[in-house]
């Protein structure tokens, strides 16, 4: 199947202009990367806690943030997360400690912070016990200490307690997705009298503490430099592939195509302020071999053209293979680009990151295999001819019947 018949597109006569393309998007990545943002990087390589918080009605993640920063936690990261519907956010906190003291800190800081500066319910109800982000035990404890069955401190009270607070947080958690819609619904779930104690003691905050990761600054730095070295060593691994399939400077021309999309991708998460993630590496590494590929279907086609054009120039055999190789391009490039698209739009804030990246990536990657990769061969072909060499480039071997 071609969408194009007969195309004549002079490609290295624009050359220049994607010279200044490519340098105009690269220099700004490197000077963002170098002077503005920086590279953002996300809890898996920074270090830190993460928090998700589940809310009764939608979070307002401006009052969130006002609230964190009124605690005295200035240097929070929050971002939605799940389905709109189901009102969570993340919330990460930079801290460096990973033992479980810093895990369970930063927890009850956002709590606190919440409690205090967020939540109205919470604000009316400072002395009372916090019914939503109670573990089972603290409401075992709690239940105890209040004594609403009057079992006077016997052992079943040791025994009956705990098994009520197992009851009531499975429901909240299992059932009520984390936060109860009224302590009413309880009924049912638990005692009458332990109802009636927990309505005129205890409230709800509207909020709760999903779960809580941490990822200490060790970790987080080995995963840089094994993602860096990931990066690094597929496109060694490539270059050596694509010298010995083809010959050195395809492999280079390949190589350096790559390298600029990959500097092209970071350096649109660094001018955007987007988090540099572990999903997002592995974005970037399918974005290399999305790329490398597109490269070596243009570079094989230069070969067989160079076996079948006897009398063409380089750069029209260029011109020629990559016209050939366009409607391949455009079906291949355009519906990939069409599915990381509808995930970038659709697709939550979880995958935003990856999709991100793989939506600029297919961009750059299907421009450089034209307009970066394919120039460099005839720069090669004419700095040797200058320098009185064989240009001409080797050209595929004749198959055998």
């Amino acid at each position: 199947m071609e969408f194009f018949h007969g195309v004549n597109i002079d490609w290295l006569g624009k050359k220049w202009y994607f010279l200044g393309f490519s340098l105009i998007f690269s220099v700004a990545g490197v000077l963002s990367l170098a002077f503005w943002h920086g590279l953002p990087l996300g809890v898996d390589f920074q270090g830190g806690t993460l928090i998700y918080l589940k809310f009764e009605q939608t979070p307002n993640v401006g009052r969130v943030r006002s609230a964190a920063d009124k605690a005295g936690l200035h240097d929070v990261k929050i971002q939605r997360f799940g389905r709109p519907a189901d009102n969570e956010i993340i919330v990460s906190l930079p801290q460096r400690d990973t033992k479980e003291t810093s895990l369970d800190a930063g927890r009850a800081a956002i709590v606190r912070a919440l409690q205090q500066n967020y939540s109205t319910n919470a604000a009316a109800s400072a002395s009372k016990f916090d019914l939503d982000n109670a573990t089972r035990e603290q409401l075992a404890a709690f239940l105890t200490q209040q004594d609403p069955l009057h079992l006077n401190n016997s052992a079943v009270e040791q025994v009956r307690y705990p098994e009520i607070a197992a009851a009531i947080t499975d429901y909240r958690d299992k059932v009520e997705g984390g936060v109860l819609p009224s302590i009413t619904s309880l009924t049912g779930h638990a005692d009458p009298a332990v109802v009636s104690a927990l309505e005129q003691n205890a409230y709800l905050s509207g909020f709760s503490v999903r779960n809580t990761e941490i990822v200490g600054p060790q970790v987080g730095a080995q995963l840089r430099r094994q993602a860096l070295l990931a990066t690094l060593y597929s496109l060694a691994g490539m270059l050596v592939y694509l010298w010995f399939r083809f010959e050195l400077i395809y492999g280079v021309a390949a190589v350096v195509a790559v390298f600029h999309d990959t500097l092209i991708t970071v350096g649109a998460f660094s001018l955007t302020n987007r988090e540099m993630t572990l999903t997002v590496v592995a974005a970037i590494l399918t974005l290399i071999g999305y790329s490398m590929n597109d490269t070596i279907v243009v570079f094989d086609r230069i070969r067989e053209n160079l076996r079948l054009v006897r009398r063409g120039s380089l750069s029209s055999i260029v011109n020629l293979s990559i016209n050939q190789t366009l409607s391949r391009t455009v079906l291949t490039s355009g519906l990939t680009f069409l599915t990381v698209l509808c995930l970038f739009l659709f697709g939550g804030e979880v995958l935003n990151g990856f999709s991100f990246a793989l939506v600029i990536g297919i961009l750059i990657g299907t421009y450089s295999s034209i307009a970066v990769a394919a120039p460099m061969l005839v720069a090669y072909q004419d700095w040797r001819a200058r320098r009185g060499k064989a240009a001409a480039l080797p050209a595929a071997k004749r198959s055998r019947a």
